[in-house]
């Protein structure tokens, strides 16, 4: 167990450092590889990226905990990814292309050319506090896997991960991460695969598994369950409330920073958004199906942590050998997210909220260095779940950048002013909804969204009303 285990990071360290060869030593270049990311290689890397530890460790222990409602989630997280992707992710690469910007705030702040220092700094703020507490719960996850699987303390894991991700980060930057990614990827999809088969083939078929599913109360219900007064209402809203989790991709700073190193080409985002798609489509369908199945091998004793089944079925079921596969692979998923959101609170650090950019490989790595010391303060001092702090995370920065993303896309020009206020609503909107326990109708994203959309619409209204009111004079 031990010793594949340790092929497996020891695999992903040497090509985090090889690519130290392909380095030119440049702000650009560390932050976004000059814009020379091959498609594949940007489809793979933002989809590990994205599928992190929270997939391995918080949608599995959700769906332990909730039986088949769980695959509404799952498709409308999908569905709304990828509608987020048919406008967004061509328009910002182009965006990129367009100015001397190397991070997600930089760019959103100069997309028409004239830089707008106060809403780049707001947003690199905004992106390094919750870039940062995500980071700490993807280390939190791969922690939780070795303390199961090798009994090791809980902060052993965190403080592993932080280690590795410093040294690959430090020898290439962005480009050492997206290579890693490519590599975990596959070991990820591998893991869960393998973990699905042997599950399946233990239990009989699925027919068998269907029969002992139908004897957990409540489990195979296929409506979400909801508060009684939204009475048929509270289905759609749950799946509506996930596609806006799904749409909120194109919040997320580490994931949408990897489009922006796409290779310039006229096909290059079709092929990078099908390796995407194939892949994402493919891992989440079987991490649900293993999530559903590990119901049936742990049973639900009250005090079980759901967010340990994945590593605590694969003790029961496979060999040592293997089971240090799954574990690579529950890790490289953590390290893969982990390393790209410290990349970005760097970036954040370095380009969008000291006063002067730095310039300098060598205090662009200690920023890193930095950064990842605070996510791993976080995780040794967190309890919350995984779940838990992601999505919080993930909805606080899709309600405040998603809304801007959007408009900039569609064409409008908000001014600096109007931009701030819609992400100051939409960020207020989605932690008031959280802190109300709103969510547990409606995922807080949706109307976070929402809101900052709306402030958006408004001088666009009331252009179309004045421009009405005129030609009917």
């Amino acid at each position: 167990m031990v010793a594949s285990f340790v092929l497996c990071l020891l695999g992903f360290t040497l090509i985090g450092l090889s690519s130290a060869r392909a380095s030119r030593g440049t702000r650009h270049d560390y932050y976004l590889a000059d814009g020379t990311v091959p498609p594949w290689l940007v489809g793979l890397s933002a989809v590990a990226t994205n599928n992190s530890g929270y997939m391995f460790i918080g949608v599995i222990g959700y769906t332990y905990a909730t039986g088949f409602p769980a695959i509404w989630l799952m498709l409308g997280w999908l569905l709304g990814d990828y509608l987020g992707s048919t406008f967004i992710h061509a328009r910002l690469r182009a965006a990129t292309e367009g100015c001397d910007e190397v991070s997600y705030a930089g760019v959103l702040a100069r997309w028409h050319g004239e830089r707008n220092t106060a809403l780049q700094r707001s947003i690199g703020a905004i992106s390094l506090l919750f870039l940062i507490s995500y980071a700490g719960a993807q280390l939190l996850a791969g922690s939780k896997a070795l303390h199961v699987l090798f009994e090791w303390p809980l902060w052993a894991g965190a403080v592993l991960g932080s280690v590795l991700v410093v040294a690959y980060c430090f020898a290439g930057g962005i480009r050492a991460s997206i290579w890693t990614d490519a590599a975990q990827s596959m070991v990820m999809i591998v893991a869960m695969s393998l973990l699905l088969v042997v599950a399946v083939v233990e239990l009989g078929g699925f027919g068998a598994a269907w029969a002992e599913w139908k004897e957990i109360p409540e489990f195979t219900r296929w409506t979400p369950q909801a508060p009684a007064f939204l009475g048929w209402t509270g289905g759609p809203l749950f799946v509506l409330g996930w596609m806006a989790a799904g749409l909120s991709v194109i919040g997320q700073p580490h994931v949408m920073v990897r489009f922006m190193t796409l290779s310039a080409g006229p096909t290059g985002m079709r092929r990078a958004r099908t390796w995407y798609y194939l892949w994402f489509t493919a891992f989440y369908f079987a991490a649900t199906a293993v999530g559903l199945l590990s119901r049936l091998y742990l049973a639900d004793s009250g005090d079980f942590d759901a967010e340990l089944a994945l590593p605590t079925m694969a003790l029961e079921l496979l060999p040592g050998v293997l089971v240090g596969v799954i574990l690579a692979g529950i890790f490289a998923a953590t390290m893969s997210t982990a390393d790209s959101l410290i990349l970005s609170c760097s970036a954040a650090l370095t380009h969008d909220l000291l006063p002067h950019r730095i310039e300098r490989p060598l205090l662009i790595k200690a920023s890193t260095v930095l950064m990842t010391a605070g996510a791993l303060v976080l995780a040794l001092s967190g309890s919350d779940s995984v779940f838990a702090l992601v999505i919080l995370s993930w909805s606080a920065l899709a309600s405040a950048f998603a809304p801007l993303l959007i408009a900039l896309a569609l064409g409008a020009r908000p001014s600096q002013a109007r931009a701030l206020i819609a992400l100051t609503v939409g960020l207020g909107v989605s932690l008031l909804w959280r802190q109300l326990g709103w969510e547990s109708v409606v995922y807080e994203g949706l109307p976070g969204i929402a809101a900052g959309l709306l402030v958006h619409a408004v001088p666009a209204a009331g252009r179309r009303a004045l421009r009405a009111a005129e030609s009917s004079t």
